[in-house]
C-alpha cells in the first residue's frame, strides 16, 4: 500500500487506508461464508488467544450476523498511515512482532522486517485469438501457466468441437502448464526460470504435439515427478477509474485464517505461505502441489504462487480479472478467459461452472454443475479419473471496458460474498 500509493496513486497514505481504518472499528457482520471458513480453521484459531477473541465468540464459530470489530488492526493501521512503512516494520508494532512471533517459537528478526522490499518485475504477455493477455511473473506461476495453456488451446478450434473432447483437450493443455510449473518455476531472482521459452507458442507446440485428441496422458507419463500426493484465503480486486487506469490485485494469506496466529496487541493475523514452498521436493503442499529445487526455501526468497490477476485487451475494450482460489486459481482465470474470447458478459465470466486438473494428484475435479452425467462418461472412457467437488470454489471479480461504446460492466462471483459496484 506504501509502494503503490507513493509512486501510483493522488491519495495520500492516510487518505488510502481511512476507509479499511475504519472498517476495522465499526467491524463486519458474520456471514455464511465465514461461518464455513471458521470452522474450517477452528484449531487454529483456538490455539491463538489473541485471533479466538477476535474471531470466535467463546472458542465457537460465532452465529451469524455476529458484528466482528478488530480494534488492534486499526490502530496497527494507524501507525502505518502516520509513519509509512517504519510505521510497520519497525518502531513498536514491529517490534511486537518479533517478540510475539519468536514467543510462539519463529525466528523472525527486527532485520528480516526491515529488509522486506517490493519488487516490480514485468508482467508475462501472451496473445490468444488476436487477443493480448497480460498476468503476472515468477514468483507467481499464474502468467506463464496461462500463456503455455492459451498457447497450446490456440491450436485447436475448440468452437467446433463436442463437449468431451473440449473439456479433455482443456484439461490436458492444464496438465501440462501445472508439469512445467512443478518442474521450471521459482523466485526468479534466484534460479534461471526459461520463461521465454516456456511462452513461445514453438514450445507449446511441441506439447499440443504429445496430447492425444481420443486418450488421456497419464500424468506420470510425462517427465517430473511422478509421486501420487496425499489427501484459502485470498482475496482479489478487478479496479477500473474514470481515468482508464485499471488495477487487478490478488492478495493472499494462503489457507483461510492464514497460520492462525495473530501476535497480541497487533491485529495482524499472520499467513502461511511458508507453505507455497518445496519444503521437499516431490512432497505436496497444501493445495496438493508438488515442487521442485527451483522453489525450494532460501533466504530472502520469495515463495511461488498460483495468483493470477489478469488484463485481456483487444480493439473492443479491456477485461480486468482474477480469483482467490489456491492451486486452482490459474485454471479458473483460464476458464474466464476463454469466455472474454467466446464474447461473453462478465456474469458468464465469473459464474462459468468450473473444472480443474494440476498434473498431480492426476484427476479432474469439477463442480456439479461443470459436467453432465455423459460428459463425465464419456471423459471416463478417454482414461481420465474424475472428482466432484462437494462445493463450489473461487470468488472471481471482473470489469470490463468497452472502449468503443464507453461503457463499463461488472461482475462478481456468485459463489461467494462479493459486490459489483459501476458509479
Amino acid at each position: 500500500m506504501v509502494h503503490i500509493t507513493k509512486y501510483y496513486g493522488q491519495l495520500s497514505l492516510k487518505q488510502a487506508l481511512a476507509p479499511a481504518i475504519r472498517a476495522a472499528k465499526e467491524g463486519f457482520k458474520v456471514t455464511p461464508h465465514y461461518r464455513r471458513m471458521a470452522g474450517f480453521r477452528l484449531e487454529a484459531l483456538r490455539a491463538s488467544p489473541a485471533a479466538a477473541k477476535v474471531f470466535l465468540k467463546e472458542g465457537e464459530v460465532p452465529p451469524e450476523g455476529y458484528l466482528i470489530r478488530q480494534p488492534d488492526l486499526a490502530r496497527t493501521l494507524e501507525q502505518l498511515a502516520k509513519y509509512g512503512r517504519d510505521g510497520f516494520y519497525a518502531g513498536p508494532i514491529g517490534e511486537m512482532l518479533v517478540k510475539q512471533v519468536h514467543h510462539a517459537g519463529g525466528i523472525w528478526t527486527q532485520r528480516d522486517l526491515r529488509n522486506y522490499r517490493v519488487v516490480e518485475r514485468e508482467p508475462i504477455r501472451s496473445t490468444y485469438r488476436g487477443l493480448k493477455v497480460s498476468s503476472a511473473p515468477p514468483p507467481s506461476s499464474g502468467g506463464i501457466a496461462l500463456a503455455t495453456m492459451l498457447n497450446i488451446l490456440d491450436g485447436y478450434d475448440l468452437a467446433e468441437m463436442d463437449e468431451v473432447t473440449q473439456t479433455h483437450l482443456i484439461v490436458e493443455a492444464m496438465r501440462r502448464a501445472y508439469r512445467d510449473r512443478t518442474e521450471y518455476l521459482g523466485d526468479s531472482d534466484y534460479v534461471e526460470v526459461p520463461i521465454e521459452r516456456l511462452i513461445d507458442p514453438k514450445y507449446a507446440s511441441g506439447l499440443r504435439a504429445s496430447i492425444n485428441p481420443r486418450r488421456a496422458t497419464p500424468s506420470s507419463d510425462l517427465p517430473g515427478f511422478a509421486v501420487e500426493p496425499g489427501g484459502n484465503d485470498t482475496t482479489h480486486f478487478s479496479i477500473l477509474d474514470r481515468e482508464g487506469s485499471y488495477v487487478s490485485a490478488t492478495l493472499s494469506i494462503n489457507y483461510p485464517f492464514g497460520s492462525g496466529y495473530m501476535p497480541p496487541g497487533t491485529g495482524v493475523l499472520l499467513n502461511d505461505e511458508m507453505d507455497d514452498f518445496s519444503a521437499k521436493p516431490g512432497t505436496p503442499n497444501v493445495y496438493g502441489l508438488v515442487g521442485a529445487e527451483e522453489n525450494a526455501i532460501e533466504p530472502g526468497k520469495r515463495m511461488l504462487s498460483s495468483m493470477s490477476p489478469t488484463f485481456v485487451s483487444g480493439p473492443d475494450g479491456v477485461a480486468i480479472l482474477g480469483t482467490p482460489g489456491g492451486s486452482r486459481i490459474i485454471t479458473m482465470v483460464l476458464l474466464g478467459i476463454l469466455e472474454v474470447v467466446e464474447g461473453k458478459a462478465p456474469d458468464a465470466w465469473v459464474s462459468r461452472p468450473r473444472i480443474h486438473h494440476q498434473y498431480l494428484p492426476d484427476t479432474i475435479f469439477y463442480e456439479q454443475a461443470a459436467l453432465s452425467k455423459s460428459e463425465v462418461e464419456g471423459l471416463v472412457a478417454l482414461g481420465h479419473k474424475l472428482k466432484a467437488s462437494e462445493r463450489s470454489w473461487g470468488n472471481m471479480q471482473a470489469v470490463w471496458w468497452n472502449r468503443k461504446g464507453n461503457r463499463v460492466e461488472a461482475a462478481s462471483d456468485p459463489r461467494v460474498e462479493g459486490r459489483a459496484e459501476v458509479r
